[in-house]
């Protein structure tokens, strides 16, 4: 396993010594049960994965490698690097500036860019018409392209079913970044369509069974297919790829619903050839925290504290999970706490910050703690602290491992 050089200040002295202990006696990771530090005033329940992923470590790695060996130089990331706000706020004090916001919109025009300027490609990659902008101000990216490895799976995957025929289907949200820079791809190639819902895959079965007009289609799915899209001819041959921080079970029910359509159309049992397996487009880090999240929920704990940025994608799925089975918070910095025992998180249906009262219960209580892929270990540190002190718990770094570690092996 490469080793990345991440500033130190992201990294968390208790958190990473309880990953230490847990790789110590499990280094192949089949132990999927959490990690519980009991405290006399709280248990916390910390998943056996969270935090940075391999594309995210990458990526902080490039990044602030170019803000030392190029002090001099103007340094501009594309978006955000990643969907993390204590991550890319840092990466703004540093003097990298952002040439375009998450969603595509443009904030510094591009003829204030320079050939020796340097360009860093983010962790979600970029789209050709991006990358073409580039090359003609001669701008090279290669040293500064930080795109995750798994987005490029991806990529290449949906190129190589587009040449054989298949129409590719990208299970991702539309204005996301790493989405728009696989649509330009496997457009260039094929047929593509973008589905963000399960709703909008039950309209696609109905296109496949003709009970929804062609103007139907453009009016739903307006903006999120390539040109010359005829859905009474391009739905016949289908693969499924992945935005890879997308819900596991959300795409194995995509899969399920064009199966199931298939074979009522078709009558046959074997529909291979009419749909590609592509289920391995997910990111491996969204998996195991997904698994994690759900292992830890079949825990008796009194609240879920989920933690990472509100536009990450990655992130929010282990919110909406977590809200399935227990009260969850979702929050982005130990600043969203007070000593009060109040807390302002995120509200993934409304998309607004909104403030519980006491969420903490009286009694000694059980919490959950995970956090997103690009959440630094430090955040998670300092949430727990910050409880810990609401219930004027003191915490002793030396006590709490060894206790956590005669636990654990017992």
């Amino acid at each position: 396993m490469k080793k990345f050089n991440i500033p130190l200040f992201y990294n968390s002295n208790i958190i990473e010594e309880i990953r230490k202990i847990r790789e110590k006696y499990d280094p192949r990771k089949k132990d999927k049960s959490p990690s519980i530090i009991n405290l006399k005033k709280m248990d916390f329940y910390i998943g056996r994965h969270f935090g940075f992923c391999f594309g995210v470590k990458n990526a902080i790695e490039i990044c602030y490698e170019a803000i030392e060996k190029y002090p001099n130089k103007k340094i501009y990331l594309l978006s955000q690097m990643i969907h993390n706000q204590v991550v890319n706020e840092d990466l703004i004090e540093n003097g990298i500036s952002f040439i375009m916001d998450t969603e595509g919109q443009q904030l510094i025009d591009w003829s204030k860019i320079k050939k020796n300027d340097i360009v860093i490609i983010p962790a979600f990659g970029a789209s050709l018409e991006i990358l073409e902008i580039l090359k003609k101000k001669q701008i090279n990216t290669k040293q500064f392209n930080t795109t995750c490895p798994f987005v490029s799976k991806v990529w290449n995957r949906s190129e190589n079913l587009a040449r054989k025929g298949y129409t590719i289907i990208i299970h991702g949200k539309a204005n996301h970044e790493e989405t728009r820079s696989t649509f330009s791809r496997s457009k260039k190639y094929g047929p593509t369509i973008i589905v963000e819902t399960i709703d909008d895959v039950k309209l696609l079965c109905d296109f496949i069974e003709n009970r929804k007009s062609k103007l139907d289609f453009d009016n739903i799915f307006k903006d999120k297919y390539s040109d010359n899209f005829d859905p009474e001819i391009n739905l016949m041959k289908i693969g499924v790829v992945n935005q890879t921080t997308m819900l596991a079970s959300e795409t194995k029910e995509i899969i399920d619903l064009f199966s199931s359509t298939f074979n009522k159309m078709n009558k046959e049992e074997n529909i291979t050839r009419d749909i590609a397996n592509t289920r391995d487009t997910l990111c491996y880090a969204t998996n195991e925290n997904q698994e994690s999240t759900l292992e830890l929920l079949k825990n008796n704990t009194d609240i879920t504290i989920v933690v990472g940025g509100y536009n990450s994608s990655n992130t929010t799925h282990l919110a909406e999970l977590a809200e399935k089975k227990n009260k969850t918070f979702f929050i982005n910095s130990e600043k969203k706490i007070s000593l009060k025992n109040n807390i302002k998180h995120f509200d993934i249906k409304t998309k607004k910050e909104k403030t519980t009262l006491n969420f903490l219960p009286q009694k000694k209580c059980k919490i959950i703690l995970t956090s997103g892929a690009s959440c630094p270990d430090i955040v998670l540190e300092k949430i727990m602290l910050k409880i810990a002190a609401i219930k004027k718990q003191k915490i002793n770094k030396n006590d709490l491992l060894k206790k956590f570690e005669m636990n654990y092996i017992c």
